[in-house]
């Protein structure tokens, strides 16, 4: 073997750098889709007659397949036996048949009257398609986290990551932003086309799918320079008993759930950002998105800059720790009626966007501190796994406790009556989020001490 063989590939700045780029495209298609649907609940409430449980059952389908059916350990155990490759191309697919569904059920392709299990035939299709989309959109961040891995082990691990999840998240930014006033100018006659805005979704999948494929020959090139066969090498490959050694972990269960709490009071939050937005702030429809927009847009930036600050300085753990004091200071400011400016809106926004640069960025680098690589797909897919009970259960009971308890009047609309929310009790909700998270965050950063994981020290080696 020659010396140009011997030497790996992701030596090279150009090459891991470039596979990074491709499948953090791929991972921002996916994030536009994931909320697509959020700046269109008030016209899904004033045209379609959704109620905001309807919008939380929607949103909630996201984790079902992989809570009860356990998909996303399947996902995990399947990326560690075949490798980044195959779980790649089939998360991509998964999304793209997910999309395909929940844009049947908004354009209403057939005639979708009655009930089906007790939920309206429309609700019922398009959560279908949401859950079926949850699965593929967490295999493939699950696959994209040990690809990060696979690429940047004792290089820019950390920035590396926190690059991803900012292009992710441009994606997010899309999906608060553009949807509603798109619906509304490719509308005809007054009545918003509220579909388009899933159907550009559909086309950035595709170009993602694409994207994928292109990497996976990336990924070939890598394992060829670093003399590995098959997408795995024989001293990594995952075995069942493995799983043992990852649940009997503290560690483990303690960025579990800082994990699950932390997402909890954010990305169910994005979910009904738009419409706090219109019933506490008094934001016009045509702009509501863009406040909340701004929140993954601050990401962008800073994610990176605390990734290659916890790189080059180390401090993950007491990263954490402040990024969930600040989760829990801006859901209490959100919840205080008084407080119902615009200009307030937008500056908690920037807030929690900060919030949320700082916890990611140091939450994802710090697995392979606790876990070892040839366990890390199984165990970043547990994680995502308990993650995805919050993802469920946040936006079911927002919207439940939106219907039940949060209805303050009610406006008259060309198709009826629409309510009129106060988000009091729901951004309360929200904030407990942050107050749990900032216990698990202590006690991770005393297991940290009393194990010696290394989460305080940089991830550069020296």
């Amino acid at each position: 073997m020659t010396e140009a063989i011997k030497k790996s590939l992701r030596d090279s700045k150009g090459a891991r750098w470039g596979a990074l780029a491709v499948v953090s495209f791929t991972m921002m298609t996916g994030y536009y889709i994931n909320y697509v649907i959020s700046p269109l609940k008030p016209l899904l409430e004033e045209h379609l007659n959704w109620s905001s449980q309807d919008f939380g059952i929607w949103n909630s389908a996201y984790g079902w397949f992989n809570v009860f059916f356990l998909m996303l350990i399947f996902a995990g155990i399947i990326l560690d036996k075949m490798g980044v490759r195959f779980t790649g191309i089939g998360a991509s697919l998964t999304m793209l048949i997910g999309t395909v569904l929940q844009y049947i059920a908004i354009e209403q392709v057939f005639p979708m009257e009655g009930l089906v299990f007790g939920f309206k035939t429309q609700i019922a299709v398009g959560a279908l398609g949401f859950g079926i989309f949850g699965v593929g959109v967490e295999a493939a961040g699950i696959t994209v986290s040990k690809i990060i891995v696979k690429w940047f082990k004792g290089k820019e691990m950390a920035l590396a990551m926190g690059l991803e999840m900012a292009t992710a998240r441009m994606g997010t930014a899309l999906a608060l932003a553009i949807p509603l006033p798109m619906a509304r100018a490719f509308g005809v006659d007054g009545m918003p086309n509220i579909s388009a805005p899933v159907m550009l979704g559909l086309g950035l999948l595709v170009a993602g799918f694409v994207a994928f494929i292109w990497y996976t020959f990336m990924d070939k090139k890598l394992e060829v320079s670093e003399g590995i066969k098959d997408d795995i090498s024989e001293e990594d490959e995952f075995k069942l008993k493995d799983i043992l050694f990852i649940i009997r972990n503290k560690g483990f269960w303690l960025i579990a759930l800082l994990c699950v709490l932390f997402y909890s009071g954010v990305f169910p939050f994005l979910y009904y950002a738009t419409d706090l937005m219109i019933n506490k702030y008094s934001v016009s429809e045509k702009f509501a998105g863009a406040i909340p927009s701004l929140l993954p847009m601050g990401t962008i930036l800073l994610t990176p800059f605390f990734g290659n600050l916890y790189d080059r300085k180390g401090k993950g753990a007491t990263i954490m720790l402040i990024g969930s004091i600040f989760l829990l200071v801006v859901h209490i400011f959100f919840s205080i009626p008084a407080l119902d400016s615009y200009i307030v809106a937008i500056g908690l926004i920037l807030f929690l966007g900060v919030t949320f640069s700082l916890v990611p960025s140091a939450m994802w680098p710090s697995v392979p501190k606790i876990i070892p690589e040839k366990q890390l797909g199984t165990a970043y897919a547990l994680i995502f796994w308990v993650q995805n009970w919050g993802l469920m259960g946040m936006p079911l009971l927002i919207g439940w406790v939106l219907d039940k308890y949060c209805i303050i009047d009610y406006v008259t609309t060309v198709n009826g009556e629409k309510p009129i929310y106060d988000y009091t009790i729901p951004m309360m909700i929200f904030a407990a989020t942050g107050f749990f998270a900032i216990i698990i965050a202590l006690a991770l950063k005393a297991e940290d001490k009393k194990k010696g994981y290394g989460l305080e020290l940089p991830n550069i080696e020296k």
